[in-house]
């Protein structure tokens, strides 16, 4: 197929992206009001493409995913608002039996803190051969053995022996592993990764992310990679979208966003950033903190720590401005920041 045939010419219908996010919106009810925590979310992955989300803690990152898999726990979280597709078909209008089909061998998601996603009182082999057994029917012997095989996968040494161990006895690292292998064992089509190095130093931090690119390219999966470091996704991700208060302030492709940012938050925590060229130097931080998700300000919510505020940012909400090639950015300077003016 041409690169650059649609569909149209041809009578084709174009195949819709893996997954597709579309103006979600979710609400936290609190004994001190709603908390709007999304407000209009959306993004779409491709088989085989890495998309990575960035943002402050709070800035609805985990939210999202939360929301795509179908736990948010409600009350308190309710989806107000939008649509999630996988290939096409919306989940929020799906059954809960369809949703949970598509929770096991559709999308699958790697949590943030693998201690407390593992079940301490069940072996690592038992926890990843259970869902092989359940939805795939395999006999205990059969499951073992592709546990063993998952396990040398994600290169955990000794698989054979360490199939019997309990989480506790793995190392953060390993446990990491370990999580990957059970979110791998029946070959979703999309995997979220949600902080999937956090509190893991830097050496293995690069470890678990070429694993996770290697596992990526040989299954063509779509990846939506949950951060806030911007320099762990330097070299992995495609495309990247910015969160602020619990909206997308900006999206672009990698190489775009890292050359010439469209939105100040973004220029903020790209310029955050520890560099070799300033030892000694001052680090820079992003003045103030992000606001209550109960009391979001009025226009941009960046405006009160944007060093580039003026009257029109504290009451007009910016739009989605188009900077080209699928890159947008919500900011009403946008144009000049990509411009360098």
């Amino acid at each position: 197929m041409d690169m650059f045939d649609d569909g149209l010419e041809t009578g084709r219908v174009p195949e819709p992206p893996l997954l597709e996010v579309d103006d979600l919106f979710v609400e936290f009810h609190t004994p001190d009001g709603v908390a709007r925590v999304l407000n209009g979310v959306s993004y779409t992955v491709d088989a085989g493409e890495t998309l990575a989300v960035l943002g402050e803690s709070g800035s609805g990152k985990s939210v999202t995913a939360l929301a795509i898999m179908g736990i948010l726990d409600s009350p308190p979280a309710f989806v107000a608002g939008g649509e999630i597709r996988y290939r096409g078909e919306n989940l929020l209008a799906a059954s809960d039996e369809r949703r949970t089909d598509v929770r096991a061998q559709g999308i699958a998601m790697i949590f943030q803190d693998a201690l407390s996603a593992l079940n301490p009182v069940f072996t690592v082999g038992f926890q990843i051969s259970e869902q092989l057994r359940v939805r795939l029917g395999l006999t205990r012997r059969e499951a073992r053995a592709r546990a063993i095989e998952l396990l040398d996968l994600v290169r955990i040494p000794n698989a054979r022996g360490r199939i019997r161990q309990y989480p506790h006895e793995f190392s953060g690292g390993m446990r990491q592993r370990a999580m990957i292998a059970m979110s791998l064992a029946l070959d979703p089509e999309v995997l979220i990764a949600d902080e999937p190095t956090t509190a893991l130093d830097v050496t293995v931090q690069a470890q678990i992310m070429d694993l996770l690119a290697e596992i990526q390219a040989e299954r063509r999966m779509g990846l939506v990679l949950i951060t806030h470091d911007l320099g762990v996704v330097a070299e992995v991700a495609d495309r990247i979208a910015v969160m602020y208060a619990g909206r997308i302030v900006e999206h672009a492709d990698a190489v775009s966003l890292y050359r010439r940012p469209g939105h100040p938050y973004t220029t903020a925590l790209l310029e955050s950033l520890p560099r070799l060229d300033q030892k000694g130097a001052e680090l820079n931080t992003i003045k103030g903190l992000p606001p209550s998700l109960l009391h979001i300000p009025s226009g941009c919510p960046f405006h009160p720590r944007c060093r580039m505020a003026q009257d029109l940012c504290r009451t007009d909400v910016p739009s989605g401005h188009r900077l080209g090639l699928g890159r947008t950015s919500a900011c009403h300077f946008a144009e000049e920041l990509v411009r360098g003016v």
